[in-house]
């Protein structure tokens, strides 16, 4: 059978490591062309010697032709991604970007959140969200997808899950998460995130600044009045996942089984949401190098407590990208995933 072929700008780091991995065991997808401008002509094998069954292939530059018919994914800073995916798009290929150059539909919050002017926020109606739990139908016939971010993942699937219950919530709704170097940044070699600063430590950053609080807003509140979110990031000392606990609050008393009900029903129908009988159930541990999300909650008075985790790379990224392309492409969303 022919398989697809893809190509990854950007597959030298985290992101496109994981997804390379992916790949790599998938019976419908080719990976035909990878760039990096770090690691340009070096062989793939040589820059991941610890994953197994990869393509015969080596490192070009950003800028190098890419094969024919080959699919995009964009693992790029969100400088490239503004440069490289309208190209890719007027040459008639179908694009995933994992940046968050697109993800936003309001532009001054985008240029707050990112710090940088949008040059083809015109692009912003052929864009489809990535988070197939809420744009499934959509993802089938899109050409240019958005991939949501790690954070904002783990706090937009439970929030939107409420449904109908969301209507009735008080805002601000207070998302407190913590993560690995891998989803906070430690795609850079920047010394904050370096391994001596980590260790034994723990510490908040990006307090109520941070680029994936607006995203949690626009999408968390899809389908119903937009209510303010105050977003806390913190640094675990661990490689990969995040814990996200979320505070909600309502004017009256909420039924615990309305609650119960939405999330159930999220998870007998979504192969990637599992729901657990109580929110001290949620571990990191239990989602690292899968594509799940998790979720527990309680409920005391009018506040109802969430508690989500995913791991960065694969939900929060990587596996996400590859449900998105399983669905772009006609494939079962779960190939590739189920396995992990």
């Amino acid at each position: 059978m022919k398989q697809t072929k893809l190509a990854i700008i950007g597959a030298g780091g985290l992101t496109g490591k994981e997804l390379t991995k992916l790949l790599a065991h998938h019976p419908n997808f080719e990976l035909v062309h990878v760039t990096s401008n770090q690691v340009d002509g070096k062989h793939i094998r040589e820059v991941f010697p610890d994953l197994s069954h990869l393509p015969d292939l080596k490192f070009h530059k950003h800028d190098a032709p890419v094969p024919k018919e080959a699919g995009i994914v964009l693992a790029t800073p969100n400088e490239v991604s503004l440069e490289k995916a309208p190209q890719f798009l007027k040459e008639g290929r179908k694009v995933i970007d994992l940046s968050g150059t697109f993800r936003l539909h309001n532009k001054e919050k985008f240029e707050t959140a990112y710090q940088f002017v949008h040059s083809e926020f015109g692009m912003m109606d052929q864009v489809v969200f990535g988070l197939p739990e809420l744009f499934r139908e959509k993802l089938k016939n899109a050409h240019f997808v958005s991939n949501p971010g790690c954070y904002a993942t783990s706090a937009i699937l439970p929030i939107a899950l409420l449904g109908n219950l969301r209507k009735e919530i008080q805002g601000p709704v207070i998302v407190d998460a913590k993560s690995g170097v891998s989803g906070a940044g430690g795609r850079t070699e920047e010394i904050k995130f370096a391994y001596t600063n980590v260790y034994e430590n723990f510490r908040a950053y990006k307090i109520l600044t941070h680029q994936h609080e607006p995203e949690m807003e626009e999408y968390g509140f899809v389908g119903t009045e937009e209510k303010e979110i105050h977003f806390t990031p913190h640094l675990l000392p661990i490689y990969r996942g995040i814990l996200a606990t979320i505070y909600v609050s309502f004017p009256k008393g909420i039924n615990a089984e309305l609650v119960k009900e939405k999330f159930q029903s999220a998870a007998e129908k979504e192969p990637f949401v599992r729901l657990y009988q109580t929110p001290e159930e949620i571990e990191i541990r239990k989602v690292q190098n899968t594509n799940f999300l998790d979720l527990g909650f309680r409920i005391k008075g009018n506040t109802l407590v969430i508690v989500s985790a995913l791991d960065n790379l694969v939900k929060g990224a990587a596996g996400q990208a590859l449900q998105n392309l399983n669905l772009m492409y006609g494939y079962p969303e779960t190939e590739g995933l189920v396995t992990l």
